[in-house]
């Protein structure tokens, strides 16, 4: 096994990129799936959407049965890739737009609950206060890269989408062997387990309220984005009428997700030198901007329509991690671990409605009402956020 803080990091880091290209591979197959056959009714938006669905389920079970604490997080990380490649690598064996392709995406989902969040514990366990912003954006960081990998592999051109989800499903067999040879940090301790009676502490106490709002308005944009970009900039190519070779929209479609790795790292060490609130209050604000420049950079020249969309890929998800540490900050003792679950619960069940909402809405307003609509979450995070700034004794009234 590896020795030393920073080995051990990158090579968790490294083991999470690779397993988290399961989260976006049917996403990106899709629009060849679609070419190559009729696909029922709202079949695209599932195949993120079951993912998200699972790893909603999965994230509640594996706390409930406190998997991460009775397990070996190493062992139960790689059993969990092992799954997730096998479940996507299902979608193969299926004929083109079978509802049992959906059922194979949320198995995968399933999976990465114990991927993505056990692997925030396994990298905090190396952390320390001065850089805990840093090293979890950088497993953020890990996720984006890793949720963005089948754009890149699309982007060759000419692939077919089996090559997609294979090449998805066989590195998270290697992330699998990987994760096996880390260690556990310094700081590596049990989480508490998940006890329902404690969940509304979250709402009851102001930090992880206010923390939790934010990071809803957050979710509300984040992973809808993701899901639709590639959609997005291959329709704008095309109104510019440079649709160019093919693959170009899915390796633009890559850079904008990849720009969030940058991103996730600039974001945790800036937070750490003015705090978390702030950094996430920036990040919505830019973001949300861009959720209302989509629809006017429609149609622009290629270059004009992916710079917007590079910044937005950076911002969209460099404050993600701080919203985990600012609920872990502001929990009662003993309970961040539950809160941390609740909160992730909440937010990847919210990721549905948005990622279904948008065709709908692209379709009878254009993709930028469709993105306009998303602009409401990171507004509403901002407002939560500026007041977790204001101290709890300064919005109560003077005592006489």
């Amino acid at each position: 096994m590896l020795k030393g803080k920073p080995a051990n990091l990158a090579l968790i880091v490294v083991a999470q990129v690779l397993a988290l290209a399961l989260w976006f591979s049917g996403t990106a197959a899709g629009p060849a799936m679609a070419r190559e056959a009729a696909l029922p009714p709202g079949f695209l938006a599932w195949l993120t959407g079951g993912v998200q669905l699972g790893f909603v389920l999965g994230t509640l079970a594996s706390a409930a049965l406190a998997l991460p604490d009775r397990l070996d997080p190493r062992r139960l990380i790689a059993a969990a890739a092992l799954l997730g490649a096998a479940a996507n690598a299902l979608i193969l064996a299926l004929p083109v737009g079978d509802p049992l392709a959906i059922l194979a995406r949320g198995a995968t989902g399933l999976a990465l609950a114990c991927i993505y969040p056990v692997g925030m514990k396994l990298a905090a366990g190396w952390a320390t206060r001065a850089d805990a912003g840093l090293v979890v954006g950088l497993l953020v960081g890990g996720l984006t890269l890793g949720s963005a990998s089948p754009h890149l592999v699309n982007g060759f051109g000419g692939l077919d989408w089996r090559v997609t989800v294979g090449a998805a499903s066989a590195l998270a067999v290697v992330a699998a062997g990987l994760i096996l040879g880390t260690r556990l940090g310094p700081g590596h301790a049990p989480a508490p387990p998940f006890r329902p009676g404690f969940a509304l502490l979250l709402f009851r106490t102001r930090g992880t309220r206010l923390a939790t709002l934010g990071y809803l308005g957050h979710m509300w944009e984040l992973y809808a984005m993701w899901a639709w970009i590639g959609a997005y900039l291959a329709a704008s190519f095309a109104a510019a009428g440079r649709a160019g070779a093919p693959g170009q929209a899915a390796l633009a479609t890559f850079a904008v997700m990849g720009a969030g790795a940058i991103g996730c790292v600039a974001g945790g060490l800036i937070a750490d030198r003015i705090g978390k609130a702030r950094l996430t209050i920036w990040a919505m604000a830019v973001s949300g901007a861009c959720c209302l420049l989509a629809g006017p950079a429609f149609g622009l020249h290629p270059a004009v329509t992916v710079a917007l969309c590079l910044v937005w890929g950076a911002t969209v998800v460099a404050d993600s991690a701080q919203f985990s540490a600012s609920v872990a900050e502001h929990s009662p003792p003993g309970l961040a671990g539950t809160m941390l679950t609740v909160q992730t619960c909440l937010g990847f069940a919210l990721t549905l409605p948005a990622i279904h909402l948008m065709p709908v809405l692209a379709e009878r307003f254009g993709w930028g009402g469709a993105f306009a609509a998303l602009a409401i979450g990171p507004a509403l995070g901002c407002l939560a956020m500026a007041r977790l700034l204001v101290p709890a004794t300064a919005t109560r009234p003077a005592a006489r």
